[in-house]
C-alpha cells in the first residue's frame, strides 16, 4: 500500500477538547432515539416491533457507511473526516423539517439514517484518534474516559428531549416540537463542524492512497479481533434494545406505573450510570486486566436483568436502570481489546468494528417482536443472551494480546 505523508502543524493542544466534544454529541444525538420512539409509537399507532425500526434505520447506517468511512479517514485524515461527519449529522437534523411537515413515518426513518451516517463517520474517527493522545499502555483507560463524555451526552439529551418532546404536548403540535428540537441541534452541530475545520491542520497524520479492502479482510482472520467485533454487535444491540424500551417498561403498572413524560425523565439515570461507571472504569482499567473487568461487568448486567424480569415495583424498574452502570466500560473495553497491537491498521479496524454496530439495527426489533408476543419482561431474555456472549469474550481476552506486528497488512 503506497502512502503519502503530509506534515502539518504539530499543535494538538485543542485536540482532546474536540475529541471529547465529538463523543458528547454523537452519544447525545443517538440517545434522543429513546425519547423519539415512544412519541412516534403514539403518533403513528405502532407496535413495539414496528417502532423499533427507528433503531433499524439508524443503525443500518453503520453497516452501510462504516467501511467507506474508514477509507475516507485514510484518504483525507481524521480532522477533515470529522468535519464531513458533523456536516452529515447537521443535514440529517435539518431533514426532520420535511419529515415533521409530511407526518410520514418513513420520512422520519430517512432523516434518522442520514444523522446516523454522519455519526458513523464521527465514531470511526473518534475511537482510533484516542490512541494519538497518549501511550499505548493506557489506551483502555483513555478510551473509557473519553466514552464518559459520550455518556454525559446520553444523560443530558434524553432529559431535554423528554421535556421538549414528551412534555406539554397536548397544546402543541408534536411534530412541530420534534422539528424545532432537531433544528436547534443542527445549529449546534454546524458550529462544532466549523470549529473543527478551523483546526484541521493542527494534527500530524498520514494519508493513505490505497483502498485497504484486503487489509480489512485480513483483520477478520485475527481471532481476538473477530470475536471482539462480534461482541460489539451484541453489546450495541443489547444496550440499544434496553434503552429503547425503558420508557414503556417503566410505564407498566407492575413496574413504576409512570406517565410517559415522567418515564422519559428516568432515561438519564440509565445513561448517567454509564457516565459514572466510565469515570470509575478509567481508573480500574489501569490496575485490573481489562478482560476481567469486562467479564465482571457482563455478570453484573445478567444479574440485574434477572432481578428486573423476576420482580415488580421499584426493584424491577431501578434494577433495569442500573444496567447503565455495568454497561459503562463495555464498548471502549471491547474496542480496545479487539484492537490491541494493530498499530497503523487501527483506522481499518475501527471501520470494521463500526460495521458491527449494526447490532443496534437488529437486536432491538427482535426484542420488540418478542415483547409483542410474550411481554416486555420476558423479552429481556434477548439482551441477556447478548451479554452472555460478552462475558465469554471477557474471559477469553483476559490476558494481553500478542503483538500483530508480525502479521503483514494486505497490500
Amino acid at each position: 500500500m503506497s502512502t503519502q505523508t503530509r506534515r502539518t502543524a504539530d499543535n494538538t493542544g485543542y485536540l482532546p477538547l474536540f475529541v471529547f466534544a465529538l463523543f458528547f454529541f454523537f452519544g447525545g444525538t443517538t440517545s434522543l432515539n429513546d425519547i423519539l420512539i415512544p412519541k412516534l409509537k403514539q403518533l403513528f399507532t405502532l407496535s413495539y416491533g414496528e417502532v423499533m425500526t427507528v433503531q433499524s434505520a439508524f443503525f443500518a447506517a453503520y453497516l452501510i457507511v462504516s467501511l467507506p468511512a474508514a477509507a475516507v479517514v485514510r484518504r483525507i485524515g481524521y480532522m477533515r473526516a470529522a468535519v464531513l461527519g458533523l456536516m452529515m449529522m447537521t443535514a440529517g437534523c435539518v431533514l426532520f423539517v420535511p419529515a415533521s411537515r409530511s407526518a410520514l413515518f418513513p420520512m422520519f426513518l430517512l432523516a434518522l439514517f442520514v444523522v446516523a451516517a454522519g455519526i458513523t463517520i464521527v465514531q470511526v474517527v473518534s475511537n482510533p484518534l484516542i490512541s494519538k493522545l497518549g501511550p499505548a499502555a493506557t489506551v483502555h483507560s483513555r478510551l473509557t474516559f473519553a466514552q464518559a463524555f459520550n455518556s454525559l451526552g446520553t444523560m443530558i439529551f434524553p432529559y431535554i428531549g423528554s421535556v421538549l418532546i414528551l412534555g406539554a404536548i397536548s397544546t402543541v403540535n408534536p411534530t412541530h416540537v420534534i422539528e424545532r428540537t432537531y433544528l436547534a441541534l443542527a445549529a449546534i452541530l454546524f458550529t462544532l463542524a466549523m470549529l473543527v475545520y478551523a483546526y484541521r491542520n493542527h494534527l500530524r497524520e498520514s494519508h493513505c492512497d490505497g483502498s485497504g479492502w484486503r487489509e480489512m479482510a485480513s483483520l477478520l482472520g485475527l481471532r481476538r479481533f473477530a470475536f471482539g467485533a462480534a461482541c460489539i454487535f451484541l453489546y450495541v444491540g443489547a444496550e440499544v434494545a434496553i434503552g429503547s424500551l425503558i420508557v414503556n417498561y417503566l410505564m407498566q403498572s407492575d413496574v413504576l406505573g409512570l406517565g410517559q413524560k415522567a418515564a422519559g425523565e428516568h432515561v438519564p439515570f440509565y445513561w448517567g450510570g454509564a457516565m459514572v461507571g466510565r469515570f470509575i472504569g478509567a481508573y480500574l482499567l489501569r490496575v485490573i486486566s481489562p478482560g476481567k473487568v469486562l467479564a465482571a461487568a457482563a455478570t453484573g448486567v445478567l444479574t440485574l436483568l434477572f432481578i428486573s424480569s423476576h420482580t415488580t415495583g421499584a426493584l424491577s424498574g431501578w434494577s433495569l436502570l442500573a444496567i447503565g452502570l455495568c454497561n459503562s466500560i463495555m464498548f471502549p473495553t471491547i474496542f480496545s481489546l479487539a484492537s490491541e497491537g494493530l498499530g497503523p491498521r487501527a483506522a481499518s479496524a475501527s471501520g470494521l468494528i463500526g460495521v458491527a454496530i449494526v447490532g443496534g439495527a437488529i437486536v432491538p426489533p427482535l426484542t420488540g417482536h418478542v415483547a409483542d408476543l410474550i411481554g416486555l419482561k420476558a423479552a429481556l431474555l434477548v439482551p441477556a443472551i447478548c451479554y452472555a456472549g460478552i462475558l465469554s469474550y471477557g474471559i477469553y481476552a483476559r490476558r494481553p494480546a500478542a503483538t500483530t506486528a508480525a502479521v503483514p497488512a494486505a497490500t
